[in-house]
């Protein structure tokens, strides 16, 4: 080998192992072929069964017309780019706010028993609250109040309803990974002199927090559908547009418009959250 290293060698496949690289990649071509062909034909049949049935003339007029679609979809978008910004915004403060309420309820020692006890109060009210319901009691009991310093618009008391329910939620899953951190690595913290506050900021958070990013990415994608029911309370969003557009004529085309408008936002984050799970080491993320 003339004093060559094996890592500079070219590796040559033996005759079995490019029969078993054949072997497989006819395997993956013919399981490809069949998933394609059986979902075309199923696909095939749901479609002849609709446009078949006595009924889909009208179904056609008053969910899928093409003309509406076009004429309703300017109002449709400008509605969603304002739930993209309830999601963002919103987000960001249930982020810091599920955090926050999370460290209250793993704080130790019967001096933080309080703590404990307004963080588990806090869960157990708004995770027991339906988020419609914590909507419509923000969105018009709150502005009736007249609360000095805060506005009466209903679209900031909707955020607020929307903060509040998720961040319950979100609180319980960075819980979770606040106490799958092993306590080893409290104690080894601490016995290189880190203080309690360094120990969580340094060393329990930030594992935390990885651990938990599929779960947190899932409410995100929920948040985001969520925010349309903001809609209820008359802020003109996605959803309250298409049903605008729909009083006019009864042709109810804009929500799907606005159905289709949530799909092509959600489904790209959920596939992010998969790839972000197949990351964190999760079984089966993302299968088909």
């Amino acid at each position: 080998m003339n004093g060559a290293s094996p890592a500079t060698v070219d590796w040559t496949p033996s005759e079995r192992e490019r029969e078993r690289a054949t072997y497989r990649r006819s395997r993956a071509v013919r399981s490809t072929a069949l998933s394609a062909a059986s979902t075309i034909v199923l696909v095939a049949l749901l479609w002849i069964a609709l446009t078949s049935s006595p009924g889909w003339p009208r179904v056609q007029w008053t969910y899928f017309n093409l003309e509406k679609a076009i004429e309703a979809f300017p109002a449709v978008l400008a509605g969603l780019w304002l739930n993209i910004r309830i999601m963002v915004v919103c987000g960001l403060i249930i982020f810091v706010l599920g955090l926050f309420v999370a460290i209250l309820r793993t704080l130790r020692g019967p001096v933080f028993f309080p703590f404990r006890l307004a963080g588990t109060l806090y869960v157990d009210l708004f995770r027991g609250l339906p988020l419609i319901l914590v909507l419509l009691l923000f969105g018009y009991g709150a502005p009736a109040l007249r609360l000095q310093g805060l506005p009466t618009n209903v679209l900031f008391w909707g955020c607020c309803a929307l903060v509040l329910s998720y961040s319950a939620y979100v609180a319980e899953v960075f819980r979770a990974g606040i106490e799958s951190v092993h306590p080893s690595q409290r104690a080894a913290a601490r016995s290189l002199g880190l203080s309690y506050t360094q120990t969580l900021r340094h060393v329990v958070v930030p594992q935390a927090i990885r651990r938990v990013q599929p779960p947190l990415l899932n409410d995100l994608v929920s948040l985001q559908k969520d925010s349309g029911l903001i809609s209820i309370l008359g802020v003109v969003d996605a959803v309250r547009a298409a049903q605008i557009e729909t009083a006019s004529d009864f042709n109810y085309t804009p929500y799907v418009v606005a159905g289709l408008l949530f799909i092509a936002l959600t489904v790209p984050m959920a596939r992010f959250t998969d790839w972000v799970a197949r990351r964190q080491g999760y079984a089966g993320a993302g299968a088909l």
